[in-house]
């Protein structure tokens, strides 16, 4: 089966998504890494595996950074078309994909981690910022 397949699947378990919404948590958790990296990373000589684990509250504001940072001001209209107004929708996708066995989750990890870590209308919107060099 293809990754294709399997977000069929979930789409037809949970259709109050579209497709690039999940398509998007993808995205937003390998923009999250990146943005956690050096926080992570240990130095040179330390033992053990680095965690490429992000927190549901670190996922909600890395996809808001790159949602502004593609979408800008528009940010908040692409995101409410594929059916995410809040947070907590962030939090329903990510546990779908993690009930379809597409994401894992740790045992420290709660549905309720994505729940009200912002508010969308604020965050994507009134705290907007264009700077001289977006537009150049």
């Amino acid at each position: 089966m293809s990754f294709r397949d399997d977000l069929a699947v979930v789409l037809a378990r949970d259709s109050r998504y579209s497709i690039q919404a999940y398509l998007f948590i993808f995205d937003a958790i390998e923009f999250t890494k990146g943005l956690h990296k050096r926080a992570r990373s240990k130095p040179k000589g330390a033992r053990g595996a680095v965690s490429h684990h992000v927190t549901g509250q670190q996922l909600c504001r890395g996809a808001c950074a790159m949602a502004l940072g593609q979408y800008g001001l528009m940010a908040k209209a692409v995101l409410r078309k594929w059916g995410i107004r809040s947070t907590s929708d962030l939090g329903e996708i990510v546990y779908n994909l993690i009930a379809s066995g597409d994401l894992e989750k740790t045992p420290a990890d709660s549905r309720s981690d994505f729940d009200d870590v912002f508010d969308f209308e604020e965050t994507l919107v009134r705290d907007f910022t264009l700077t001289l060099d977006d537009v150049a």
